[in-house]
């Protein structure tokens, strides 16, 4: 097989086009999210990653809408720190090559779930394979919303193959997990990692699937903006939005593979750390009133089939 970083006589590498692809996804993303706030405007920071590579860092802050949002390109290179290079591909040398988009948006209202995503491509020595997804986390349980993310989301896995969200849903219910809590961080999505050239599948056809993904989390996301930005909600809301946000935070701190890759590869720790809220809360052995609209909040965090699908949850 071709190397992916090998010229080709048809045009650019693989590796070229992900990160080509990557940036294009940036630039939209980035847009729409302003059009939909409609006050605040993304700040670009440009960097330099010392070792090799770097990227460019897109934060919105104090909108009408977001009230802190993160989406991030970064293209980064270099020798990788030898325990993480045991971890992630065992028997492969530390040169690496990472490309890939990663965002987080927290609007301001608690009516408006959270959400984050990312898409990346990796090379290791000779290994080379795809990674990324989708999850949502609300606060306040719209079951049409939830129903509304998955079906998109299972939309642009279908068109690769039939096996891939109910896979990838699963995945994404095990990886989002938070075992100290025993609760998912929200409700799930599509998780993927280390998708490589098979003997079913090619590198080409993976990148294909990455793209219909990426390029699915507009539609997946805005119309449940749109839909619940304008609910009125209060300071007992705005209490249990931050109180959520806190399982967030823990989620990324302690859990996330790419908070760790990101930090141990001595990345920009702004742009990695940007995934966190402005404000999160954290209250001694909290629950919810019986009863209440944030008790059944808390029956969404756990895995469940939310398309009647059938298929087994973690």
């Amino acid at each position: 097989m071709q190397s992916s970083e090998a010229p080709t006589a048809t045009g650019p590498t693989l590796r070229e086009r992900a990160e080509a692809f990557f940036k294009a996804l940036q630039d939209e993303i980035c847009s729409a999210l302003e059009q939909l706030d409609g006050a605040a405007r993304f700040r670009e920071d440009l960097w330099e990653r010392e070792g090799g590579g770097g990227g460019r860092t897109r934060v919105i802050a104090d909108g009408r809408v977001f009230e802190k949002g993160g989406v991030n390109f970064s293209a980064v290179h270099g020798l990788m720190p030898e325990k993480l290079a045991a971890r992630m591909m065992p028997g492969e040398d530390r040169n690496f090559y990472a490309t890939g988009i990663s965002l987080v948006i927290h609007p301001r209202n608690p009516m408006v779930p959270t959400v984050h995503a990312n898409f990346r491509y990796l090379e290791q020595g000779s290994s080379t394979w795809f990674g990324g997804g989708a999850d949502l986390t609300p606060y306040y349980p719209y079951r049409e919303d939830v129903i509304h993310f998955h079906r998109t989301l299972k939309a642009a896995c279908d068109e690769h193959h039939p096996d891939y969200y109910p896979r990838f849903k699963q995945w994404c219910d095990e990886y989002f997990f938070l075992p100290h809590r025993n609760e998912t961080r929200g409700v799930s999505g599509i998780f993927f990692d280390y998708l490589k050239a098979d003997e079913h599948t090619d590198l080409e056809a993976i990148f294909a699937f990455v793209q219909t993904a990426g390029r699915a989390f507009l539609p997946a996301y805005l119309p449940i903006v749109e839909r619940r930005q304008p609910e009125p909600y209060g300071e007992t809301e705005r209490e249990f939005q931050l109180i959520r946000r806190g399982r967030y935070v823990e989620f990324n701190l302690v859990y996330d593979r790419g908070t760790v890759f990101g930090l141990e590869t001595r990345g920009r720790t702004e742009s990695i750390l940007m995934s966190l809220p402005p404000l999160a809360k954290w209250l001694y052995d909290y629950r919810p009133a019986p009863g209440s609209r944030e008790a059944e909040a808390m029956t969404y965090f756990t895995p469940q089939d939310w398309l009647g699908l059938g298929q087994a949850t973690a």
